[in-house]
């Protein structure tokens, strides 16, 4: 996973951890962040996948996603607690021992010096064969293990380490997007809407209704990995619902 050049990803999967988030607790913020950066790189996230603070969970559902992306993103239980098993998990999976990464040990000891405890030590735990990739605004670095990035829960920190990803890694090629606001509900367009689908297999359509919005009534969006795909499906169906498009400025 270290290249001077940026990886070419073309799939990707998440793996979000944490019983606070199906608990209702906490929201997952990371998701949507990680969709977003993957979107603009380029990549394909195909899946997201929530699991609790259990070993053999975590295990099972990362064994599960690896055959089917290029890249496995985990977010949460990294950290120093009980329900911090993310390493444990992923190593097990991957049929790793864990092993004490020293330059870790360095920044943990160079952060908290004397106050430093076991619980702070048990931070520096990785799969064997772990790789550290840091960013410039980044003290704490990302690790890659194999097809796995482990990425923390905070989603702050998230945020922060989404600049190594820019940094390392990109799709085959860019996404180009469409977009198109009707006045029609999806119920009354999806004859033309239908027609279009069929006649731009390489575009990816996307129909959201907007429920009591005086502006418009149902947003098509269209993404493509060429520019021209996109337009022409967008004015495909622009032409054929011309009486109910809208014009909103983007």
């Amino acid at each position: 996973m270290m290249h001077s050049a940026p990886l070419v990803v073309r799939s990707a999967a998440a793996l979000v951890i944490g019983g606070e988030l199906l608990s209702g607790k906490v929201q997952d913020e990371n998701s949507f962040a990680l969709a977003r950066t993957l979107r603009a790189l380029g990549i394909e996230l195909r899946q997201i996948s929530i699991v609790p603070d259990d070993t053999i969970c975590i295990a099972e559902e990362l064994t599960r996603l690896l055959p089917l992306v290029d890249v496995v993103f985990t977010s949460g239980g990294v950290g120093p607690t009980h329900d911090d098993v993310t390493i444990d998990a992923v190593a097990s999976a991957l049929d790793l021992r864990v092993v004490e990464e020293p330059a870790l040990l360095a920044l943990l000891h160079g952060a908290y010096g004397t106050a430093m405890t076991p619980a702070h030590q048990r931070m520096a735990r990785v799969p064997e064969g772990t790789h550290l990739i840091g960013g410039h605004d980044v003290r704490w670095p990302t690790l890659v293990i194999d097809k796995v990035w482990l990425l923390p829960g905070i989603p702050e920190l998230f945020r922060m380490k989404l600049g190594i990803l820019r940094d390392h890694m990109r799709g085959p090629a860019d996404y180009f997007s469409e977009v198109v606001f009707l006045r029609a509900e999806e119920a009354d367009i999806k004859p033309q809407l239908d027609d279009v689908v069929a006649r731009h297999p390489e575009v990816e359509i996307g129909s959201y209704p907007k429920w009591f919005d005086p502006t418009y009534k149902t947003r098509i969006t269209f993404d493509a990995r060429r520019a021209a795909l996109a337009f022409a499906a967008a004015t495909d169906l622009r032409e054929r619902l011309a009486d109910h498009v809208v014009d909103i400025p983007q």
